[in-house]
């Protein structure tokens, strides 16, 4: 489902990356990667809202309020979630290390993980791998390093931007790791962006999470979410631009721009990649009494697994469709509804319009790419989630994960 192909010039001024394979879960292949910054960055970062929170994102949360970091160590088979204090020390072991081959302080180390929930890392073989990771990072690392994050990920997920301010270049390059267990808020994933742009960060963590509300909040490909969610981002101030200082300041708007569109691609390769997709899905739902509405309908129904494997089935099974949005808890009028599959029109008024038009609306559905409409006539309210169908081979792979 996923495009493959990775763009040759991906440096970013300042920084380099690179990956191992320490063989913490997976064999042969990368599976520990790191992201340094040659200064001192600016950081802001998003994490999950679970109430279980893994080892690595309430570390990383705490170095965060600093507002400063240097290299975010990432490894990916286990997750260090459910693991206690021993898995807190973990963490900490290895942005003490991290830091000792940095040269930097080890609150300026941000750490993450992905994976199996419940087991402790192998720590003894991380921190071994970890000289020959800090040795080995590039400038042109990044590839690597968005291969050694996957875990049920089919193709590494990598998109940059460049753009100027006051007449200087810029660039912001973004990877990002997620196939399963993805539903807002944020999505399950893990995502790291790099940028040379100078900004406070106060200014960086506001543009991060509106960012993050308009891009990794808008997707699911199952409805659940994880004990590991981390979005983190490092900006070092190599461009040589003054210091943005507000989320509002016009210099802010280009950065904003550039942040939304790498934000927003890796979101959508996320769902385009999700585990046994066949299908990439907007649910779109307009004229709702509010956003909030659109939202929540668009949400309700791009979880519903009835949905999802009739969208695998390429049938146009609307009624499941309007069945999720009246436990929706939204208000709308179903008698008002109209609904189409990309410009096909299916229902209207709350009716079907017939055997013929469900006959076209399956060939809509035959597209690996496809837009549900939804109006509800109610409002000015409208809103997109992000989603994919559920196919066999997505209870394949969660059947047997651990094995």
């Amino acid at each position: 489902m996923s495009d493959v192909t990775i763009p040759p010039d991906l440096v970013v001024p300042g920084f380099l990356a690179g990956a191992v394979a320490a063989g913490i879960r997976y064999q042969g292949r990368p599976d520990l990667a790191l992201i340094m910054s040659e200064v001192p960055a600016t950081a802001a970062g998003v994490f999950t809202t679970n109430k279980v929170q893994a080892a690595p994102v309430l570390l990383s949360r705490a170095h965060l309020s600093r507002g400063a970091a240097r290299a975010i160590v990432v490894n990916s088979g286990i997750a260090n979630a459910c693991t206690g204090n021993a898995g807190l020390e973990q963490a900490q072991a290895i942005a003490r290390r991290t830091a000792e081959l940095v040269n930097c302080d080890p609150e300026e180390v941000l750490v993450a993980s992905t994976g199996v929930i419940g087991r402790l890392l192998p720590l003894e073989v991380v921190t071994a791998h970890l000289p020959e990771l800090t040795a080995g990072v590039s400038p042109g690392g990044w590839p690597d390093a968005a291969r050694a994050i996957m875990t049920t990920d089919t193709v590494p997920k990598v998109h940059v931007v460049k753009g100027r301010l006051e007449d200087l270049p810029f660039t912001l390059l973004g990877i990002a790791k997620g196939a399963g267990m993805i539903c807002p808020d944020m999505a399950t994933l893990l995502a790291f962006v790099a940028t040379d742009v100078a900004i406070t960060p106060t200014a960086l963590q506001t543009l991060v999470r509106e960012e993050t509300e308009r891009s990794f909040n808008r997707i699911t490909v199952d409805g659940d979410m994880s004990t590991n969610d981390t979005l983190l981002v490092l900006a070092n101030g190599c461009a040589g631009n003054q210091a943005i200082d507000s989320s509002d300041a016009p210099a802010a708007v280009e950065v904003r721009r550039a942040l939304g569109e790498v934000l927003v691609t890796l979101a959508r390769k996320i769902v385009a990649d999700g585990e046994g997709a066949t299908k990439f899905v907007e649910i779109r739902v307009v004229g709702a009494g509010s956003r909030g509405d659109a939202l929540q309908g668009a949400r309700v129904v791009a979880n519903s697994p009835l949905v999802k494997t009739a969208l695998f089935g390429e049938d146009a099974n609307w009624g499941r469709i309007i069945a999720a949005l009246g436990r929706a808890e939204i208000d709308f009028d179903p008698n008002r509804v109209t609904m189409l599959f990309d410009e096909v029109k299916i229902v209207e008024r709350g009716v079907s319009l017939g055997e013929q038009a469900e006959s076209l609306a399956r060939e809509v559905l035959r597209k690996k790419t496809l837009t549900v409409l939804i109006d509800l006539h109610r409002g000015r309210g409208e809103e997109s989630v992000f989603t994919c169908d559920f196919s066999l081979d997505y209870v394949k792979i969660n059947a047997h994960y651990t094995t």
